[in-house]
């Protein structure tokens, strides 16, 4: 690992809660395809497989900020336990009405449970920007765990769907819930790093959504999402187009590696100026990126294509945690990290709505039309936006850059 990397976990306790982040951090990859394979085994019906999944997308995007928000007022350890449990006691629920062939109803209600899994990769975040703030150590932080989130999509799915199609249904699935609760309560065990909670009077409460800033970062992410959905569908069926649907996995895999080369770069590089105009180009070179898919011939060129592609990701990601720093109150930032994952969810179930739509209608080449007019709204969407992003409000965490010129300019 490169020294700024090594240097990270000089911090006592780092070691710790960054292993119990990625094993809880796993099941977010493993679940949703893990359900969509467990269902279409066992029933073979994918309208149902799809349409769970969907729900627990769906519910993990309506839960997820709220319980973040109970872990910035009453600490990770107190909110997430009993938030985890609920997840996994609807798991055990899915597991069992999926095999013994209970009513479809049992099965959405324990899909709406499983979407009250915590939102790991922002706790862990938290946590580094308890020991860094402030420093030039945050952002490569950031960097390393945009890594990590990359390793899990790369290999989370192909861990589920080949244990539910080489062992039994439910495998994915099951080990996705074991995951997570070694996991979450592995990391709720270490005390000493836990951000320190902030309980607020009613009177002063509220959404951490009511920051300006954040509103357009959420609102860009979901155009974002969208991109990653559709990408993820519409290259599943040009795959099956050209007969070879098994590549898929290995072809979306290029596409989570040219986001961690990128992101293992970006978090060894140090930047000047301010953070906004660096996220703006970020989201204008997701957008580009897609064009080339339009002219996807065959398999290996869209394996370029979308490596290619990937390389945008995590440094744009990385520089939205430092923006949320920014733009959200020091006793939310979990809410406001979780808001964020939010979009994405929502953009994801969007575009993956879409590319089917269009691939049904006029077939997979055609499909990469989405991600391209996603990407089109997210620039739309950041240009409007940007003014507010130039404004940080007041009593706001800082970012790490920001923190840098603001010294500088006192010195001056």
């Amino acid at each position: 690992m490169p020294s700024p990397y090594r240097a990270l976990f000089a911090a006592p306790g780092s070691k710790g809660f960054s292993a119990a982040g990625f094993l809880g951090r796993i099941p977010v990859s493993m679940m949703g395809i893990g359900v969509i394979t467990m269902i279409s085994q066992l029933t073979g019906r994918y309208g149902l497989a799809g349409a769970l999944s969907a729900t627990v997308a769906l519910s993990a995007a309506v839960a997820g900020p709220q319980v973040s928000r109970l872990v910035d007022q009453y600490g990770q350890r107190r909110a997430l336990r009993p938030a985890t449990l609920i997840s996994l006691t609807a798991a055990a629920l899915l597991l069992c009405a999926a095999h013994y062939g209970w009513p479809d109803w049992v099965l959405f209600v324990a899909c709406v449970g499983i979407g009250c899994v915590p939102s790991v990769g922002a706790m862990i975040r938290a946590r580094w920007a308890a020991l860094y703030r402030g420093t030039p150590q945050l952002h490569t932080a950031y960097s390393f765990e945009s890594v990590v989130d990359e390793v899990c999509f790369i290999f989370g799915p192909i861990i589920s769907i080949g244990l539910s199609t080489a062992w039994f249904p439910e495998a994915g699935p099951l080990l996705a819930a074991c995951f997570l609760a070694v996991g979450v309560f592995w990391l709720t065990a270490q005390r000493g790093t836990e951000p320190e909670p902030h309980p607020r009077e009613r009177k002063s409460g509220g959404s951490a959504m009511r920051a300006p800033g954040l509103q357009v970062l959420v609102a860009t992410f979901v155009a974002t999402g969208a991109i990653f959905g559709a990408v993820d569908v519409v290259t599943v069926a040009f795959a099956d187009e050209q007969g070879h649907k098994a590549a898929a996995s290995i072809v979306l895999a290029v596409y989570a590696a040219g986001s961690c080369v990128a992101g293992m770069v970006f978090g060894l590089l140090h930047f000047a100026g301010a953070p906004e105009r660096r996220w703006l180009l970020g989201v204008c070179a997701m957008a580009v990126s897609m064009i080339p898919l339009l002219l996807v011939g065959n398999l290996p060129f869209l394996a370029v294509a979308l490596f290619v592609a990937g390389l945008s990701i995590a440094p744009t990601m990385i520089t939205t945690m430092s923006l949320i720093e920014e733009h959200v109150p020091r006793a939310q930032l979990t809410e406001g990290m979780t808001w964020v994952s939010t979009g994405l969810t929502a953009g994801v179930a969007l575009g993956s709505s879409a590319g089917g739509w269009v691939i049904d209608a006029a077939g997979a080449r055609a499909g990469y039309g989405v991600p391209a007019v996603a990407g089109a709204v997210a620039v739309a969407v950041g240009f409007l936006g940007f003014r507010r992003l130039k404004r940080p409000a007041p009593g706001r965490g800082g970012s790490v850059e920001q923190h840098s010129e603001r010294k500088e300019r006192h010195v001056a």
